[in-house]
């Protein structure tokens, strides 16, 4: 949308939005930002006990024209805004809504009414959202006032050191969960009318079957994994056809915080406790330790980006600096977007991310590696078109992992997919590629993984399907020897001490009943 047309809608709803408080006691604003719920809520809680509450949730246009955010982020977050106003005004007060750049916002409202404190969860967001917050902090501190910020998952603001992080989470997750607040109605909210993604510049993406947000939503998957769909987690979560339904599908709910990570911690520890014993449970048991796991590595993760916002768009690792290539205007690229590779069980991958918004995490390596070593791309590129195409984009785990599957953390296993072979192991019956390559939906067997070698592809591959752009093993073989390259360099040793001490997880996987081996668990992260 022309910033013209945005200005104008945002001027047009203004009067619907802006009401003015006009209260003689403080009030406690609580800015809801990624913690779209009203259970667990440690803001909510600690603010209610404090005196009335105004809650607040600033839409920020400026956040949206980043090129990490996408249509399908903002239909889930409207969803989830629409449900979380509802609940709050069943608790006594309505969300109020406003929209424009945050200390504009806040310094609005500072003239309205009397602001006790301001309460926000700590974020780990993109670079966007961590300069925003300093704008904030500085703002906050002009006023004298106090800016609350509890932790929501188990990641350390200004961690000095790893060393026990393992058991701070612990202590964390199992601290028990914030009570829901009954709130004095403080005024009469304002008519509820959120734009829609074309208002705020956010063109179509292709998402038709994205799931749903909001809170009620969050819970019923939940309950749902825990109750029935994760016995075959173990087994199902590699497969993108068995993983949509037997992974836990709350990585969207956990990004934007519909659900709390200690609520779903907590659940699942409930329900392995409550286990029956005897054979007859096993898979139920290797499923919820396989799941207690992806908990933990969820923060692991998230921590490297608050510890290192630059890893956002910089190598971890310094040796790899000036490696590949930019692929914009590459034809390879507009390929690999469209899932017009050739390749069909990487195209039935990417094709069905754009319409599902969802993809279980070995995909998602498979797809982050073929660009970065077939294609030879730097990450950045492909990791923002992924980063849209993700409903549950969640920065920190996102660029730490787009850079483990690169090769460019200098720390972990070199790990080049093959997907051909993927697509053999995952996909056998071809089934996950006939639904998202219909073109091939004739063909059966090998010829549907590799149609270029078969006389059955005649007549389809160059017309209504295109011909591989490239040879994968080739390519494989030449990425792998310019990254072995790097790795045997004299001066790569230190470089990667040097991430490994800052990085580098100090838990042992065999000394805990919840946490897998660690090559397991980072290649199931997302579920």
């Amino acid at each position: 949308m022309p910033r013209c047309r945005l200005d104008k809608w945002l001027t047009s709803r203004a009067a619907a939005l802006i009401c003015p408080i006009m209260m003689k006691r403080p009030v406690q604003l609580v800015w809801f930002k990624r913690d779209l719920r009203i259970t667990d809520h440690a803001c909510l809680a600690s603010a209610a006990a404090r005196g009335p509450v105004l809650p607040l949730y600033i839409i920020e246009p400026a956040f949206w024209a980043e090129p990490d955010a996408s249509a399908r982020h903002w239909i889930f977050l409207r969803q989830s805004l629409t449900e979380l106003r509802d609940t709050l005004a069943g608790l006594g007060q309505p969300l109020l809504v406003r929209q424009g750049e945050a200390v504009a916002v806040l310094e609005a409202l500072s003239q309205e009414c009397s602001i006790g404190a301001l309460w926000s969860h700590q974020e780990t967001g993109n670079d966007w959202t961590y300069a925003r917050d300093k704008r904030v902090s500085a703002w906050c501190k002009s006023k004298g006032l106090p800016w609350h910020q509890p932790r929501q998952f188990g990641v350390i603001r200004k961690l000095t050191s790893r060393d026990g992080w393992a058991g701070e989470w612990d202590r964390q997750m199992s601290h028990p969960c914030h009570a829901t607040p009954h709130l004095e109605p403080i005024y009469e909210a304002p008519d509820f009318n959120l734009p829609k993604s074309a208002d705020l510049g956010l063109a179509p993406d292709g998402g038709t079957q994205i799931q749903n947000g909001g809170a009620n939503a969050a819970h019923e998957i939940l309950h749902s994994f825990l109750s029935t769909r994760g016995a075959p987690y173990r087994a199902a979560m590699s497969s993108p056809l068995a993983g949509a339904q037997a992974c836990s599908r709350l990585s969207a709910h956990l990004s934007f915080g519909t659900i709390s990570l200690r609520e779903v911690a907590q659940a699942a520890a409930q329900r392995a406790a409550n286990l029956p014993k005897g054979p007859s449970h096993k898979d139920w048991r290797g499923a919820l330790r396989a799941f207690q796991s992806r908990l933990y590595w969820h923060c692991h993760f998230i921590q490297k980006l608050e510890d290192e916002p630059r890893i956002e768009w910089a190598n971890m690792h310094p040796s790899y600096d000036g490696l590949r290539d930019d692929p914009q205007g590459h034809p390879w690229f507009e390929a690999w977007t469209e899932g017009q590779t050739g390749l069909p069980f990487l195209d039935a991958c990417m094709r069905s991310l754009r319409h599902t918004g969802w993809l279980n995490f070995r995909m998602r390596a498979m797809v982050m590696a073929v660009a970065s070593y077939h294609m030879w791309f730097h990450w950045r590129e492909t990791g923002l078109h992924l980063a849209r195409m993700f409903t549950d984009y969640e920065p920190g785990i996102h660029w730490s992992q787009v850079q483990m599957q690169s090769g460019t953390t200098g720390i972990n296993t070199i790990r080049v997919y093959n997907p051909i072979k993927q697509g053999l192991d995952q996909d056998p019956e071809g089934v996950f590629i006939r639904r998202w390559v219909p073109e091939l939906e004739g063909l059966s067997g090998d010829a549907l993984h590799r149609p270029w070698l078969h006389p059955d592809a005649h007549g389809i591959l160059g017309r209504t399907y295109p011909a591989p752009i490239f040879d994968p093993a080739a390519r494989a073989k030449w990425a792998k020897d310019q990254i072995w390259a790097k790795r045997r360099a004299p001066d790569h040793k230190a470089g990667a001490a040097a991430v490994l001490t800052r990085h580098g997880s100090r838990k042992s996987p065999r000394k805990t009943k919840r946490a897998a081996k660690q090559t397991t668990a980072q290649l199931s992260l997302f579920d």
